[in-house]
């Protein structure tokens, strides 16, 4: 009640949820507002002085929980599109090497790297490791994500693998939010393999992913196509063992070299994530596509990259667009979606209104969850963040900072909770 400043998200009638070009400006402002949920769903949106008179809220006004957002903005849970959660220790070599100035390859060769996650994600136990993401999950919320995906990655050997997804799986069911799990088990080719890149594209492809599509571990596969990882004919390969076994796909691209992207959209993926280098050519092909572009600037900022993505000419060609952490140990351990905006207002060019459907509604589409997460409106889960703020220029204009003060998941509010009537 009393809201405000609340930000559906909301798209006019008949247009996709997809937000492009001019329409990432659109957020659905309502002043003074207020929104009804029940059993986890939204149930009703619009003006304070409305919701008043509704009949039924009259009779069962007691029996609720009422809570005053007075001179707080309101908008939909985050949608933090691309995470890597299952791993168990800080890099701190990589930290240390590279704040002195060292490259990929010496980081590497003094122990640093995605190969450096590895052994512990190897010798921890299910339990060990789903706490880990848990821990991950739950500093999500307090900074306002409802939503996210939790990538595998650090494990590289099937039973590695396996063992993370399943520790994702048992961390999403302590946690109140919504985890949508991916498979990466081609992050990087592991040490055992090194020479032998393509049996291990073949451990892929023949084993890690019909056992996470037949235990329903995973929703999608994913794939670093880049330099130091696996190439686009890889990748292809990989694509097409997901499509076998009903696995949706995605893919970290153009990090640090373009790659051809004609091929891989061919997959129809959901999302190609990172997209800093891009040709034209490639550019023009996305936008006929529903493929999102999904920009980490996280991994920018940490790594000291001089560079990030070109978000205007995402924008501008109207390609839809998404942000989101890419909260992982070694390039962006920051689980601040709010950071983030903040990274794409300064570094990026974005305005903020094109930062918060960047952050919910597009990363939602990016993740095929758009008819139930990323914007406030009747039948959707009642997925709320609340912030104290005037104004929802405020989220990325206080980098930094939480200023989170609730965060509703799935209906559950966990945070300070200023109430007026509960049952």
């Amino acid at each position: 009640m009393n809201i405000g400043q609340l930000l559906t998200l909301r798209a006019p009638n008949g247009a996709p949820p997809a937000r492009r070009g001019s329409q990432l400006k659109e957020i659905g402002l309502v002043e003074d507002a207020a929104v009804l949920c029940l059993g986890g769903k939204i149930v009703s949106v619009g003006r304070t002085r409305d919701a008043l008179r509704d009949p039924w809220l009259k009779k069962n006004r007691k029996h609720i929980l009422e809570i005053d957002c007075s001179g707080q903005v309101v908008l939909p849970g985050f949608v933090d599109s691309h995470t890597h959660p299952a791993f168990m220790r800080p890099r701190l070599v990589d930290f240390e090497k590279r704040a002195a100035g060292a490259g990929y390859e010496e980081i590497a060769e003094a122990g640093g790297g995605i190969r450096s996650s590895v052994e512990p994600v190897r010798e921890a136990g299910v339990s060990a490791l789903a706490e880990q993401v848990l821990k991950g999950l739950r500093e999500m919320a307090d900074l306002g994500t409802t939503t996210v995906e939790a990538k595998s990655g650090y494990g590289l050997s099937l039973e590695s693998e396996l063992k993370s997804l399943a520790a994702i799986r048992r961390a999403a069911i302590a946690w109140p939010g919504t985890v949508i799990t991916t498979l990466l088990g081609a992050h990087v080719v592991p040490r055992e393999f090194r020479g032998r890149s393509q049996n291990y594209v073949e451990l892929v492809c023949s084993e890690m992913i019909p056992l996470a599509a037949r235990r329903k571990l995973a929703g999608f596969v994913d794939v670093f196509c880049d330099l130091g990882a696996f190439s686009e004919q890889d990748t292809v390969a990989i694509f097409a063992a997901a499509r076998e076994n009903g696995l949706r796909v995605r893919a970290h691209v153009g990090q640090l070299s373009a790659t051809p992207l004609e091929k891989l959209l061919e997959f129809r993926p959901a999302s190609l994530d990172h997209m800093d280098h891009v040709s034209e050519g490639d550019l023009a092909l996305l936008t006929r596509t529903d493929t999102v572009a999904t920009f980490v600037p996280g991994a920018n900022y940490f790594l000291g990259l001089d560079r990030y993505p070109h978000a205007r000419r995402f924008i501008d060609a109207g390609v839809p667009i998404a942000l989101a952490t890419d909260y992982n140990p070694g390039s962006s351990p920051t689980a601040s979606m709010p950071f983030v905006m903040s990274l794409a207002c300064t570094q990026m060019n974005m305005s903020p209104a094109e930062t918060v459907a960047a952050a919910t509604i597009n990363g939602a589409c990016a993740l095929g969850v758009e008819n139930r997460k990323g914007s406030i409106e009747p039948g959707k889960d009642a997925d709320l963040a609340l912030f104290e703020a005037e104004d929802y220029r405020e989220i990325p204009y206080w980098f930094a900072s939480n200023r989170c003060s609730l965060t509703v998941l799935n209906g559950i509010p966990l945070g300070s909770v200023d109430s007026k009537n509960s049952e």
